[in-house]
């Protein structure tokens, strides 16, 4: 719940969609589009867009852009006009670099050599400014502040070893991902196909998922000849609200062509010999939605087992156990199926507080989190109670509840944390505030528990965190639908928040 309220967020979602069969397709693709971005609303609220094509030659490219969240920055109307459609891809934004305007809204279409292409990007470059400075000594320049307008750039650049009569854009993918290691997952629609691209690193998350008829959805009986469609996404908690079964995932380094006549796999660029994968940990921890699928294993189910971690590492004599609304309640379960204590509710989450023209006048902010929150006297009053959050990133969050609870009847609280501590800045796509700002790094650490009031304090060590998470890992050996030279033998997450060991080596 902190890093909610600390302002720390995933740079964004991207998704994508192409009919199957024959075009022009009846399937209503700007549709499908729309909904798999509300799906994926959690990774970005500040803008969102989406561009679609026939996939004719030449195509034709209409682009819907706004502010806000999905269902404000497209009208119904406008929505309307892109029937004719057969393939596109879509954004939504939260910005770690870039400003807040428009003109930084994604997906990006630039003319090249071959023609148009569009590109959506989640991630952050961890060389960008190496980058800008070599894409504008190519005479580029660069109308936006966003690493994802540099992308689409060095994609318009000619690669040494491509002819000039024919594009060869695995050849610009792959100059792309060895110009920049990471952390990018790529959606690049050209003519009529989409090219999805993970870095080699596997950084951030990729998803494909398989449109079957909707009285096919729950059943094993769907086939290929079903397939309506392909889509793909930053998460595969999109594909159910579509109609959509999770296929599998795009490995580290994969380059796939979607197209109308399915996947193709081009290309797998490896990463430097002996470096692991390095998937980031804070999607299990915090930022995907629960019911999204990582590594063959549900994030729900990763969050509970943290929870039981957590309550074999950091027992309590308690009463009952209980959350922070509402990202740690699987992890709160968790614990408590592990300790033997009961789960109860014991705070009430008002869902509409957000933003209000109301002007916080000093009643209003001496009220503080009560207006957030209501505390269920009856289920804890008289009794210690273990409160289980995600994080605690500044500590001023969770400081005004734990006095809450205590003024409604709480004995004793204490506090057990379902992550370890953020000692570092993130570089690659999660906006983190800075080292200063992170109550771990302060000397109130020290004694955490006197800072905020509580009984106690205890967090997931970091071993702890890589058990849950790696403990139910499928191995991908067993997945046919993914070719031999695609499968990944190694697994490994990237931890750099929590210990500094950054995947590469950081360039400024």
């Amino acid at each position: 719940m902190e890093f909610e309220e600390s302002g720390i967020g995933e740079e964004c979602g991207v998704f994508g969609c192409v009919a199957a069969g024959e075009w022009p397709t009846q399937l209503e693709v700007a549709q499908v589009l729309t909904l798999g971005l509300v799906a994926l609303q959690h990774r970005g609220q500040e803008s969102a867009g989406i561009v679609t094509s026939n996939g004719a030659n030449p195509p034709t490219y209409t682009t819907l852009k706004g502010m806000g969240l999905v269902n404000t920055a497209f009208k119904q109307e406008d929505l309307l006009k892109l029937r004719n459609v057969n393939l596109g891809i879509g954004h939504t934004r939260y910005s770690t670099t870039g400003i807040s305007e428009l003109q930084n809204c994604q997906p990006f279409v630039v003319d090249t050599l071959h023609g148009k292409i569009a590109v959506a990007h989640n991630g952050e470059l961890v060389n960008a400014s190496a980058l800008r400075k070599k894409v504008m000594r190519h005479g580029v320049g660069l109308s936006t502040s966003s690493d994802s307008e540099l992308i689409t750039q060095l994609l318009a650049l000619t690669p040494p070893m491509e002819e000039l009569d024919t594009p060869d854009w695995v050849a610009r993918i792959k100059n792309l991902m060895t110009e920049t290691p990471t952390s990018y997952s790529l959606l690049v629609m050209y003519k009529d196909v989409i090219y999805a691209v993970r870095d080699p690193y596997g950084n951030r998350p990729l998803s494909i998922g398989r449109l079957v008829p909707i009285s096919k959805l729950h059943s094993s009986g769907a086939g290929e000849a079903d397939t309506e469609g392909w889509v793909v996404s930053s998460e595969s908690c999109s594909f159910q609200s579509i109609g959509a079964k999770y296929y599998r995932e795009v490995q580290p380094g994969e380059i796939v062509q979607i197209s109308k006549n399915g996947l193709k796999t081009l290309s797998v660029v490896p990463r430097p010999e002996g470096d692991p994968p390095a998937f980031c940990i804070f999607e299990y921890v915090y930022f995907a939605r629960p019911d999204s699928i990582f590594e063959g294993q549900m994030v729900y189910t990763v969050r509970k087992r943290c929870g039981r971690e957590l309550a074999i590492e950091a027992p309590t004599d308690a009463d009952v156990v209980s959350t922070v609304p509402e990202s740690a309640t699987p992890a709160a379960l968790g614990y408590a199926q592990q300790s033997g204590l009961p789960y109860v509710e014991v705070l009430c989450k008002n869902r509409y507080v957000g933003r209000t023209f109301i002007q916080p006048n000093t009643r209003l902010r001496q009220l503080g989190v009560a207006k957030k929150f209501g505390a269920l006297t009856d289920n804890f009053a008289g009794k210690r109670v273990v409160l289980i959050d995600d994080s605690i990133v500044r500590g001023n969050t969770i400081s005004p509840i734990i006095k809450l609870l205590k003024e409604a009847g709480a004995t004793e609280v204490h506090i057990r944390v379902a992550s370890p501590p953020i000692r570092f800045p993130c570089y690659m796509g999660i906006n983190i505030p800075t080292k200063e700002e992170l109550i771990a790094n302060k000397p109130e650490f020290q004694d955490i528990a006197s800072y905020i009031g509580a009984t106690s304090v205890r967090y997931l060590s970091v071993e702890g965190l890589l058990s849950a998470v790696q403990r139910g890992i499928e191995s991908h050996g067993k997945d046919e639908r993914i070719s031999s030279s695609t499968k990944t033998t190694r697994y490994g997450h990237c931890t750099a928040c929590l210990t500094g060991k950054y995947p590469v080596e950081l360039e400024w």
